[in-house]
């Protein structure tokens, strides 16, 4: 059995990964409402990738995000009515209304990634590097193949 260094507890390692989420995420908002898109929220840049380039419907993010049809679509409205999100006619189903990314949705989620890579600039500057790298490095070796999960609502909320 691991001996454990009673200063770095077990519990603590996925705290601090948490906390530099929240850093990051906290962050990222902050910087996303300097440049224009206060209304975005985290797990509206789940819900905008999981919509895709080509839409889908509510009932489909649902399943892609693991939470209900009615969580979907309760989200959607919001997105919507704040011009992230449009619901459509779908042109190969006249029965079926798809969710798009709007131009302004389409803005956030590019902002998004270059306030993520002004980020990711300021902690290789802070800590190095080649210290951000072999962090990174290191938790792709930990994390599971499917890392990148547009599911995490759901399975933070279930």
């Amino acid at each position: 059995m691991a001996t454990t260094d009673p200063a770095r507890p077990g519990f603590a390692l996925p705290l601090l990964l948490l906390a530099g989420f929240q850093t990051l995420i906290d962050d990222l908002h902050a910087e996303l409402a300097r440049e224009g898109h206060p209304e975005l929220r985290p797990l509206h840049g789940f819900v905008l990738q999981a919509v895709g380039a080509g839409g889908t419907t509510a009932t489909e993010l649902g399943q892609r995000l693991g939470i209900s049809k009615q969580a979907a679509g309760k989200t959607v409205d919001r997105l919507v009515a704040v011009g992230y999100l449009e619901r459509v006619e779908d042109p190969t189903d006249a029965r079926r209304r798809l969710v798009r990314v709007t131009p302004r949705g389409a803005d956030g989620l590019g902002r998004s990634a270059e306030i993520f890579d002004r980020l990711r600039a300021q902690w290789a500057e802070t800590l190095g590097p080649e210290r951000v790298d072999a962090m990174e490095d290191d938790l792709r070796t930990m994390a599971s193949a499917n890392w990148f999960r547009l599911d995490v609502p759901g399975w933070l909320g279930g």
